[in-house]
């Protein structure tokens, strides 16, 4: 069996304004030490992809080379087209596996599959987030200690507004009071979807190795599944009817 497919598709916007601190966090964009690191993992082959490329790096033929896709978004959510949105969707659909990271909760993508705002409450303040790990049985938690932190990171808090989780791997506390479900997974047809929490611009969070250890496990999770055979639309009947 080959390597998992993975595309690191990133809106790479906030980097390319000099006024903004990511530019000097993450001088190559955000997906660049996530690719980096996926790339240094037995098992996973990672290429990028951002919104200014042409059909923003997701072509229908980089798309069914694409086994996982790992989408961060956040000050450009409109600017993704619609049909390039749809493309995606269609692909999880079929079975391709979805990473939707921090800000990218408000996605087209995302906001599709779910069939809610997702929308929360939030807060940069500089705050401490300790992520406690709620299913340690899981595929996603493999190797990690029972909780792990951030020193600083952007707070989300409940309500979350989302379907109900297949399953909730962790758990996130904030220095000012909040919870938040900060790693949740859902099955929609053959696809698999994990979103995880932390990820804002203006910290280093992506060059923290639980984080990216997370991020790798998500990948290997959501890789696709055999399953069983779709079928839609009309159809004869198996056995004769009436008599």
């Amino acid at each position: 069996m080959g390597d998992i497919r993975v595309t690191v598709w990133h809106e790479f916007r906030h980097e390319k304004d000099g006024q903004h601190p990511s530019g000097k966090i993450y001088p190559e964009g955000m997906h660049k030490p996530i690719a980096d690191y996926l790339n240094a993992q037995p098992g996973l082959s990672a290429r990028t992809a951002t919104l200014d490329e042409p059909e923003h790096g997701l072509t229908e033929e980089a798309l069914a080379n694409t086994d996982v896709l790992t989408w961060w978004g956040h000050m450009a959510h409109g600017d993704v087209r619609d049909d390039i949105a749809e493309r995606v969707v269609q692909r999880v659909w079929q079975g391709m596996g979805l990473i939707v990271l921090h800000s990218a909760h408000f996605s087209k993508v995302f906001k599709r599959l779910m069939g809610a705002s997702c929308d929360l409450k939030w807060r940069e303040a500089d705050e401490k987030e300790r992520i406690w790990v709620v299913e340690p049985g899981h595929p996603i938690a493999n190797g990690l200690p029972h909780y792990f932190e951030l020193e600083k990171e952007e707070m989300y808090g409940e309500r979350f507004d989302i379907p109900q989780p297949d399953e909730l791997v962790f758990i996130s506390w904030f220095e000012g009071g909040e919870v938040f479900r900060s790693g949740c997974c859902w099955t929609r047809q053959k696809g698999r979807i994990f979103y995880f929490r932390p990820g804002h611009e203006s910290y280093p969070t992506y060059y923290n190795e639980t984080i990216l250890k997370v991020i790798a496990n998500g990948v290997r999770w959501a890789a696709p599944q055999e399953g069983a055979e779709q079928v839609y639309g009309h159809c004869e009947p198996l056995e004769q009817i009436g008599r």
